[in-house]
């Protein structure tokens, strides 16, 4: 597959694109079939180049859906904001937002894969703009229609593809401005619902803190990450009411331990053990998508860990 690209993981910032992809492509499955892949807010194709082909139909169908034409630019948030879809269809656009922060993810190298996060976030805010009154308020401050909002699946799409996007430029997603717009954004998150795919607000959070260009707070990475990992040799001091139920179940969030935490404070063996645990767990019938991710990655981590033991 792949290499995940770290530093941010929903990480920081930028707004421009590197090309590729298949997705283009007239759909083939249609809008139905599509929307069935979804389950516990995660996608449920297969981890394997079908399920890549499979999740290039469904951003297909989904287009289709929503009656976006070729010509249309999806890189251009202005256009995308200016394209008419019928207020009925948010969760589909929801659901793009998604898909093509998963293709992005999990499927294409990250050398390719800065186009494909900036089309997820422009549809995650023209799904937040389909709101006439987020575009009142963020007329004025963009704070003020996050704080409004309550749209979870909206608000944590346009962040992570938005994060994503950012890491490739750290600096310059920093002096734009673009770290308060999300920290606002994982804040409302933090309000509305810290379940969310197992706990993904925190993963955002932990591995936000860890990247940061500046500002980097490594404690503050541990008391987020220790939200969604069983590690009182580590969280016993962090201010915890409980951890998120079921956090150990979605794989990613032991992988973002190590990577985000232990990895740079240079705690090989835990590391080791935590990626290994991973490798080693049943893929389970609740995120089997995410979770075979997830162990691919976790090899490609151990390989890295292992040098250093």
């Amino acid at each position: 597959m792949k290499r995940l690209a770290l530093l941010l993981c929903a990480g920081v910032l930028v707004f421009a694109g590197v090309g590729v992809l298949a997705q283009d492509a007239p759909a083939t499955m249609d809008l139905a079939t599509a929307v069935t892949f979804w389950s516990n807010d995660s996608m449920t194709i297969e981890y394997s180049d079908a399920g890549r082909a499979q999740l290039e139909e469904i951003i297909a169908a989904l287009k289709t859906g929503l009656g976006v034409t070729a010509d249309l630019d999806e890189t251009n948030e202005d256009a995308v904001d200016a394209y008419p879809v019928d207020k009925s269809l948010k969760d589909l656009v929801n659901k793009l937002s998604q898909a093509y922060y998963t293709l992005g993810n999990v499927f294409v190298d990250p050398s390719e894969n800065e186009e494909i996060y900036l089309k997820g976030k422009i549809w995650g805010l023209k799904s937040l703009r389909m709101d006439p009154g987020f575009v009142e308020l963020e007329n004025s401050r963009f704070d003020s229609a996050v704080e409004a909002e309550t749209d979870v699946a909206a608000l944590y799409w346009t962040n992570s593809n938005w994060l994503r996007v950012a890491q490739k430029h750290p600096l310059q997603a920093v002096m734009a401005g673009v770290t308060k717009r999300t920290q606002a954004i994982m804040d409302r998150l933090l309000e509305l619902d810290t379940s969310y795919l197992a706990g993904g607000i925190y993963r955002s959070y932990g591995a936000y803190y860890s990247g940061l260009p500046i500002g980097k707070d490594m404690n503050k990475a541990l008391a987020f990450l220790c939200h969604v990992v069983d590690e009182p040799g580590y969280c016993s001091d962090c201010d915890i009411d409980q951890q998120v139920a079921g956090a150990d179940e979605y794989f990613e969030n032991r992988t973002f331990f190590a990577e985000f935490y232990l990895m740079p404070k240079k705690q090989w063996e835990d590391a080791a053990r935590i990626l290994q645990s991973v490798i080693d767990a049943s893929i389970g019938d609740k995120y089997p998508f995410m979770n075979s991710y997830s162990q691919e990655h976790a090899q490609e981590l151990l390989a890295e860990v292992q040098e250093h033991l």
